[in-house]
């Protein structure tokens, strides 16, 4: 989930990346498909390859949390673009208030090409509104230097003996990731949905904000840039972000941590809004990335395991490390954040709400 270097948004980045540019509500003239995506979610020579495809200009916009997409389809943007890439658990969220469109299957023949377990997914059954982009897991990224032998385990984040005295974040977004690893350190599972636990689980964040080294909530991809320039010591992040530093050899003195009490499999999905301005141009985006290469292209720039069975023979090896594709073991240690009803996500913003304003 590409919170937003491979994941650097310092913000609600209103940056386009464009052969055509515009801000996306002055439509240019001509095929232009406006993409709202998580920052730096797709390399430029994949971009320029579907502009030649079908023969149109691609803008970009960001964003760094899907409660930040969610406000701005409610604004009006569900009318502004063409695609956007919500994460698994606010899929039906944003279909119970209808700002994504169900899908016409037949206008995607690349569809038969995803691997089983990401086809009739408990957050969109049936297929009906998204297909999914990239997939990954939330891991503890620390410095070795600092942080020595930690345990496998969310404690080495929420248990002061593990960390005394260095700078440490917490992850900031919607909630649901930091809510769901302590729920998993209390013992209530990451996939918590009570309100019970959710209070349980903003009772343990609330004393570590009050731990002297705590530095603050940060999203999971400034979480690694802060690791990378000594800014804090531990933190959590997305497993993608890791291994692309280890790819470039800039952070080989930060070590990383699935916890077993349990950790998230998220997945990112491609979707339409309901009334996007290009529809037909949507559509042959969602299916250009379902192509074996093309996924394979996506994958390989973002180190994130491909949901694409076809893209397999052409994944980078670096790609089948357990870092970035868990082993079968790891795998029964995560879980897909449950969908939430709209009396439950009330409540849960409440409470997050009242944890970041402790």
């Amino acid at each position: 989930m590409k919170g937003l270097m491979g994941k650097i948004a310092g913000g609600a980045l209103a940056a386009l990346i464009a052969i055509g540019g515009g801000a996306p509500a002055a439509h240019a003239a001509g095929k232009t498909l406006y993409l709202f995506n998580w920052q730096d979610y797709i390399g430029k020579g994949l971009i320029k390859k579907f502009e030649a495809y079908c023969g149109c200009n691609v803008v970009q916009t960001y964003y760094d949390s899907n409660s930040e997409l969610d406000a701005k389809l409610r604004a009006g943007g569900d009318s502004q673009y063409d695609v956007v890439v919500p994460s698994s658990y606010y899929i039906p969220q944003l279909v119970q208030q209808g700002l994504i469109r169900k899908l016409d299957k037949s206008k995607l023949p690349n569809f038969k090409n995803l691997l089983p377990r990401f086809q009739n997914v408990s957050y969109d059954p049936h297929d009906t509104h998204v297909v999914p982009y990239q997939w990954g897991t939330i891991v503890i990224g620390y410095n070795k230097d600092k942080i020595k032998n930690p345990p496998e385990s969310w404690a080495a984040l929420f248990d002061p003996k593990y960390n005394a005295s260095y700078p440490f974040s917490m992850m900031k977004g919607s909630g649901r990731d930091l809510i769901g690893a302590a729920c998993a350190y209390l013992g209530e599972g990451f996939a918590c949905k009570t309100k019970a636990a959710w209070i349980k689980a903003a009772k343990l964040i609330e004393k570590q904000v009050k731990r002297p080294n705590f530095s603050g909530f940060v999203d999971g991809d400034p979480t690694m840039q802060q690791l990378k320039k000594g800014v804090v010591a531990i933190g959590m992040t997305w497993s993608g972000s890791v291994a692309q530093c280890y790819a470039d050899k800039t952070c080989l003195n930060i070590g990383w941590i699935l916890p077993k009490e349990g950790s998230e499999a998220w997945v990112d999905n491609m979707a339409i809004p309901t009334h996007a301005p290009n529809p037909e141009l949507a559509y042959k985006f969602i299916n250009f990335i379902l192509g074996a290469k093309e996924g394979a292209e996506l994958s390989n720039f973002n180190m994130y395991p491909s949901p694409n069975a076809a893209s397999e023979p052409y994944l980078d090896k670096a790609i089948k490390q357990p870092l970035v594709t868990p082993t079968a073991a790891q795998m029964k240690r995560l879980s897909f954040l449950p969908a939430l009803t709209p009396a439950q996500a009330k409540e849960f913003g409440a409470i997050w709400t009242a944890v970041r304003q402790h």
